[in-house]
């Protein structure tokens, strides 16, 4: 067994580098370094609760879709991120007042979770306060 302690970062192509800066930091990050983007190296960005992005880009083929998730084929890879936000009914006023659509949502013994979707459709959920989503869904398929 490896000995992993956290993420450390998760890596995200995109395809207008503007406009997902512009999104992301509306979501709070913040770009700390230009790692080369238009040599396909990171728009690395943090936000203050640790949580470290690498935009990376430009992206080449089917800009503002996303392969894995609007396709009837379905394809291995990383299909959305999920946070935990501090309280679920802000974050969905927040995203509302700042026109990001809500894409899905969800409730499951009080926790309440949206989906969002970045400039390139990557899907990012924002769980809300309580069980984890791990815990919720093993309490659901175990009884």
């Amino acid at each position: 067994m490896l000995d992993i302690r956290s993420f450390d970062h998760i890596g995200i192509r995109i395809s207008n580098r503007d406009a997902s800066v512009a999104f992301y930091e509306l979501l709070g990050f913040e770009m700390i370094a230009d790692g080369g983007y238009d040599n396909g190296h990171p728009l690395v960005m943090l936000h203050p609760s640790g949580i470290n992005i690498n935009l990376l880009g430009p992206a080449t083929a089917k800009a503002g879709e996303n392969v894995l998730m609007d396709e009837a084929e379905k394809y291995p890879g990383i299909t959305h991120l999920a946070v935990k936000v501090k309280d679920a009914e802000a974050t969905e006023a927040f995203v509302t007042e700042n026109g990001i659509a809500i894409t899905g949502r969800r409730e499951f013994r009080g926790t309440k979770t949206i989906f969002i979707r970045d400039p390139d459709r990557n899907v990012l959920e924002l769980v809300g306060p309580g069980p984890s989503v791990a815990q919720l869904i093993a309490e659901h398929v175990h009884g």
